[in-house]
């Protein structure tokens, strides 16, 4: 269990993993020390497993995102999954219910360079075959 100053350290690590312990402690009105004991904690408990770039909307906007439903021989599945994997324009990938056994998430600078991922995912060991929707426009995102 995590106390409710870790919950309140963590929505303000959320909402900037890079503040400073110097600005942390201040924020949340704890001494340096405190912070940094606490944030070791919670490091080595697993519940921060790491710390991440956001991007900015205009960045956002300038891919093009792709849904990718893929559908996979059985026993490959965790080889697939795991090439899958190397493909850093796969942002996710989920196991999902249905005719198709996985989504990937994808995000190309390029129609162009889409189309090269599409056929490298088309090409892996074990892929049956695929589905793609490219996403024209989000509407909200939680």
């Amino acid at each position: 269990m995590i106390s409710k100053e870790d919950e309140k350290l963590l929505a303000v690590l959320k909402h900037n993993a890079r503040a400073s312990i110097s600005d942390l402690a201040r924020i949340l009105d704890l001494s340096r020390s405190t912070v940094q004991t606490r944030i070791a904690r919670l490091e080595q408990s697993g519940v921060i497993k790491g710390y991440s770039v956001d991007y900015g909307d205009d960045y956002i906007a300038s891919l093009v995102s792709a849904h990718v439903s893929i559908k996979v021989r059985q026993k490959l599945t965790a080889k697939t999954n795991a090439e899958l994997k190397h493909i850093s324009q796969v942002t996710a990938l989920y196991a999902i219910s249905g005719e198709y056994d996985l989504i990937a998430i994808v995000q190309a600078q390029s129609t162009e360079q889409l189309s090269h991922i599409l056929d490298d995912i088309g090409n892996l060991d074990g892929v049956e075959r695929t589905n793609s929707s490219v996403i024209l426009e989000t509407k909200f995102k939680r």
